[in-house]
């Protein structure tokens, strides 16, 4: 008897601990020089006992996998870089709050914010959830949600931040 009560306890305390953490729906927009552009659709953010799960609902994105990261601003607006205005720089550089200085594996020691590629099929969708097993919900909350043009590599070598390169789409966790 007492395995099974043990079973039903541990269920009932992973479903209130679920129960008390809400989904956050994200919002995601086109972003260049402009500005803000179109919605894509929407990124759902959900805790687990693993980390934070980014479910996508996204359609208009190249074909591919994409750079994926939280970072540090809730903002996507663009601004002015070494003379030149680039996509949605509001949002700042990838959440680093251990101020690690480097882009490294979801499941590594570098930055806080470094998500799982966003895999884009040929018909320009993102559906395939992502886990980020060092993140809690506590930690996205009040940044943005950023996908790069690129893939990711996980490192800073041959190109800083996983060679993602420019900002494609954004949204602001709320």
């Amino acid at each position: 008897m007492q395995p099974r009560f043990n079973m039903l306890l541990a269920a009932s305390a992973l479903f209130l601990w679920g129960a008390a953490q809400a989904d956050i729906t994200v919002q995601m927009t086109t972003v260049d020089e402009k500005g803000v552009g179109k919605p894509i659709g929407q990124v759902i953010v959900s805790a687990t006992p693993y980390g934070v799960v980014f479910s996508p609902g996204l359609a208009g994105l190249p074909q591919g996998l994409h750079g994926f990261h939280v970072h540090e601003n809730p903002a996507c607006g663009s601004k002015e870089k070494d003379g030149k205005v680039v996509p949605a720089l509001a949002a700042g550089g990838h959440y680093d709050p251990a101020a690690s200085k480097r882009h490294s594996q979801p499941w590594g020691d570098g930055h806080l914010g470094d998500a799982p590629a966003l895999f884009v099929d040929d018909k320009g969708e993102a559906n395939t959830p992502v886990l980020a097993p060092r993140l809690k919900i506590t930690d996205v909350k009040g940044h943005s949600l950023m996908i790069h043009a690129g893939g990711d590599n996980y490192a800073d070598t041959p190109a800083p931040l996983g060679g993602g390169g420019p900002r494609i789409a954004c949204g602001i966790i709320q």
